[in-house]
């Protein structure tokens, strides 16, 4: 059995979140995004050279999601994928590329947080019911293949 990928992308929220709709009347999320950029040494040590900006999309309950908890400066890793974007701006043809984040959270290794267990409303999904022991006991006796 293959294992589905997709692109990830870490970095902070360097503009205050945007929730808009779509044409179609869809949730949309927007924020421009700090991608930090580092070079490894002879040394082993490392060097942070420039960072980059580029632009987040979600759409969506996903997009109501991220902007119900995302706020400017949080550090994130998403899911997703680029694609290219043209757009004008000040009568000028611009060509870039965005990233359509499919998932999004935070990132565990530069914020602290808490995690709510409790089952959500509605959701439907059988593995919110187990107790966290139980995933433990479950997952440890799941067969693996490779």
């Amino acid at each position: 059995m293959a294992i589905h990928t997709q692109e990830s992308l870490s970095g902070f929220i360097a503009s205050e979140p945007l929730l808009t709709e779509t044409a179609k009347g869809d949730a949309r999320f927007f924020a421009r995004i700090g991608k930090e950029h580092f070079r490894r040494e002879d040394d082993g040590s490392f060097t942070q050279t420039e960072t980059t900006y580029h632009h987040l999309v979600m759409f969506g309950r996903s997009a109501e999601h991220a902007h119900a908890n995302f706020d400017q400066g949080d550090n994130f890793v998403a899911e997703g994928y680029t694609r290219p974007v043209n757009y004008e701006r000040n009568g000028q043809a611009i060509e870039g590329e965005e990233f359509v984040a499919k998932k999004i959270g935070h990132d565990a290794a530069r914020t602290r947080y808490q995690v709510d267990r409790t089952p959500r409303n509605g959701v439907g999904r059988d593995a919110a019911t187990y107790e966290p022991t139980q995933r433990a006991a479950t997952a440890a006796h799941a067969p693996v293949s490779m």
